[in-house]
């Protein structure tokens, strides 16, 4: 007598790809390995985008980053234990920032970790990673994916975006059960991320305080970038006349040389602004709280954030106005007509003429020849070749290198600066680099300093191995801040901010199959850059900074405490 066929069976391993694509997940960032091999591999049989690392922080980055970008969660993929771990740092980044991400981590069988019998890479991941996510879940059965994928994409785009952590472990990816049946769990969230419309009475306190400003100052922050507020932003601030501040990363909301951008007188608005408008920016140390010499002891903040907490979290918050950016911004410019909201003239001379003040003091030291070269130097060159690239990513980070950076370069369009962030974090280069160029599709050139690249540098393998049109510079003083610092013992160790004096990064991405430039003078950069963009190809340029030149922690020297006792201080 024969048999019925029995039904087909599906795994969890299946149905967890399955899941991801179902909810457009096109491209996942990860390291494989032990127990998580075979789901990249399914995943790039279906149509995934598999991007390999050689570090798990750097993939999260990757993922941060595409997420950012996207306003859908980056997907990282991480080994279990170790591979977890080093992938947490990223997540808990991307949760400072409000990107959303979501890390999977395989993990080892709930039984033995319980009871701590000793398995293979044996970590309780799930309550390691609650602390430092918006989220964590773990799914036990095949069944229940297509729930654990849903909640783990509301959660990370919702309200803040921020990362997620999805457990996924060993005995779920080999349990088997009915497709058809696991077919039938199979589903989309519908509105993850809906839109919050502020209360009418906040919009109305708002402007009504806006309305009595003397010196009125915009602050824009990353979160309007990630909202794609630039349509709203332009609006407002056209509309209003009241200059703007942008944050680093929101640089290119609107041009840096728009006639309402004040960065160059950043001291001025800031210590002089009696009512400062945030929109999408946060009073944290990168404001200086809000707190201190910097500012005028009698500002009055509006606040724009999708946040509740945020509010009050450093400064009274005089006209909280809870929502969506672009939302919020929406209502705003539809009821400002009803409030006579201007900015003085007087305020708008004043800032002038400190910037043409400040702008001339750069523009000496970016005209000043040095040799070796300084960082004003090499940027200027630098700059001198972006002009012709105004629409490519910029990926930033040291500490020097981070600042100058961001003062000489100028951006042009919103989300292409990429740099440390909140926390500011070193090590985000190559996997910001590699994110965005995956993600975005567009050139990217990574400007580093020689410690921070230090941190991913490996990570260049994996841009050849792609072919990703990444260029980087690294700006190479042959140390931590500076490179010419002495031991103080007189002893034959270098000094903890040394590294190796004359280091030939530019020799490391040969090894690959890359581009390799060697630049010290302003010309020969100038000619290197201008070739590696052209070529569009994997490249790096070796660029020779004076190791006399830098400034401790960079514009953060406050940070770092000095010791008060002792030969240090002779």
């Amino acid at each position: 007598m024969n048999s019925l066929p029995s039904a087909p069976l599906t795994d969890g391993m299946h149905l967890m790809v399955d899941a991801l694509k179902r909810n457009g997940v096109d491209t996942i960032f990860g390291v494989v390995g032990i127990p998580v091999t075979d789901l990249a591999r399914h995943a790039q049989e279906v149509g995934i985008r598999y991007i390999g690392f050689r570090h798990e922080q750097s993939a999260g980055n990757a993922a941060a980053v595409s997420g950012y970008l996207t306003q859908k969660p980056g997907i990282c993929l991480t080994v279990s234990a170790p591979g977890f771990l080093n992938g947490l740092t990223a997540l808990a980044c991307a949760t400072q920032n409000g990107f959303p991400m979501i890390q999977i981590s395989g993990s080892s069988d709930r039984n033995i970790i319980d009871l701590a019998q000793g398995d293979y890479e044996g970590l309780d991941q799930m309550n390691i990673a609650k602390p430092f996510v918006k989220a964590a879940y773990r799914i036990n059965r095949p069944e229940d994916i297509a729930v654990g994928v849903a909640r783990a994409i509301r959660a990370a785009v919702s309200g803040r975006p921020g990362g997620v952590y999805l457990d996924i472990t060993t005995a779920m990816l080999s349990t088997t059960m009915d497709a058809e049946a696991a077919e039938a769990t199979l589903f989309t969230p519908v509105d993850p991320a809906p839109k919050q419309y502020p209360c009418s009475g906040s919009v109305k306190r708002a402007l009504k305080l806006l309305a009595s400003a003397k010196k009125p100052l915009i602050i824009l922050g990353k979160g309007a970038a990630y909202a794609q507020a630039e349509e709203q932003v332009r609006t407002f601030v056209e509309s209003t006349g009241i200059p703007f501040l942008p944050m680093s990363m929101a640089k290119g909301l609107l041009p840096d040389d728009h006639p309402q951008c004040a960065a160059s007188a950043r001291s001025l608005v800031l210590g002089q602004a009696d009512v400062v408008m945030l929109i999408g920016a946060r009073l944290n140390w990168l404001l200086t709280h809000g707190k201190g010499k910097k500012w005028n002891p009698a500002v009055q903040f509006v606040q724009l954030d999708i946040e509740p907490e945020e509010m009050d979290s450093n400064r009274p918050i005089a006209a909280p106005v809870v929502g969506d950016i672009v939302s919020s911004l929406e209502v705003m410019i539809a009821k400002m007509d009803n409030f006579s909201i201007h900015c003085p003239q007087e305020w708008l001379d004043a800032i002038d003429a400190t910037r043409k003040v400040n702008m001339a003091k750069m523009q000496v030291k970016l005209t000043t020849v040095t040799s070796p070269m300084n960082y004003f130097g090499a940027l200027r060159a630098v700059n001198d070749v972006m002009q012709g690239y105004k629409d490519i990513y910029l990926v930033n980070e040291g500490a020097n290198t981070l600042d100058d950076t961001r003062n000489v370069i100028n951006m042009y369009h919103p989300r292409l600066r990429l740099d440390t962030g909140t926390w500011g974090v070193m090590g985000i280069g190559m996997g910001y680099a590699i994110g965005a160029a995956v993600t975005g599709g567009k050139q990217v050139l990574a400007i580093e300093g020689d410690s921070a690249f230090g941190f991913s540098g490996m990570e260049i393998e994996t841009i050849c191995r792609y072919q990703l049109p990444v260029t980087i510079v690294v700006f190479n003083n042959d140390g931590i801040y500076r490179g010419n610092d002495p031991n103080l013992s007189g002893g034959p160790d270098p000094s903890p901010t040394s590294l190796t004096p004359g280091a030939r990064y530019d020799k490391m991405i040969e090894a690959f199959g890359g581009v390799a430039y060697h630049a010290t003078t302003t010309g020969e950069l100038r000619n290197a850059l201008s070739a590696a963009l052209a070529s569009r190809k994997p490249s790096l340029i070796n660029c020779v900074i004076d190791p006399a030149v830098g400034t401790e922690s960079g514009h953060i020297g406050n940070l770092n405490p000095k010791s008060v006792v002792g030969s240090l201080q002779k």
